[in-house]
């Protein structure tokens, strides 16, 4: 596979949802693209989705929800409950410091965590656009730090 391609491929799955950022490291250091631009590809293809999630993906899962045709009002409905969800735990466990809440949330890679669920959920708080940004964006490079040691073996080396 050409270099090209397996850079293009990393881009790709780290703007995915669920899979993201988290995904695309790992994936890229097993296609032989080194850890660092790896981290590097992920991060920017992780990151670019943050604006539209915010600007868009309520006002079309909001429209979604209203529609006839069950799997698309299921999936809406489905999407917009796990982001108020997601964003109400995230307010109650911040009260005021939501910047470092949302920064945490999308920073440490669980399941169900990541740019999307964390946009998402600022966005149905009507968080401000410019600290969500800021803290999504900490969070993006927390969690590529994270998967860069993950893909490095470190964590090994650490608990042994």
């Amino acid at each position: 596979m050409s270099p090209i391609l397996s850079y293009l491929i990393v881009f790709l799955v780290s703007m995915v949802p669920i899979i993201e950022l988290r995904g695309a490291i790992p994936i890229g250091v097993g296609m032989g693209v080194p850890e660092w631009l790896a981290l590097l590809i992920a991060i920017v293809g992780n990151l670019i989705p943050v604006p539209f999630i915010y600007k868009f993906a309520r006002r079309f899962l909001v429209w979604g929800s209203k529609k006839s045709w069950k799997p698309l009002s299921k999936f809406c409905n489905f999407c917009l409950k796990k982001g108020e969800k997601a964003g109400k735990k995230i307010q109650k466990k911040a009260g005021d410091s939501i910047f470092l809440a949302l920064f945490l949330f999308v920073g440490i890679p669980l399941p169900g965590t990541g740019v999307w669920t964390g946009t998402l959920a600022a966005s149905l708080l009507d968080l401000d656009y410019k600290k969500t940004v800021i803290g999504v964006s900490c969070g993006v490079l927390l969690a590529g730090a994270i998967m860069f040691a993950v893909s490095f073996g470190l964590f090994n080396i650490v608990f042994n």
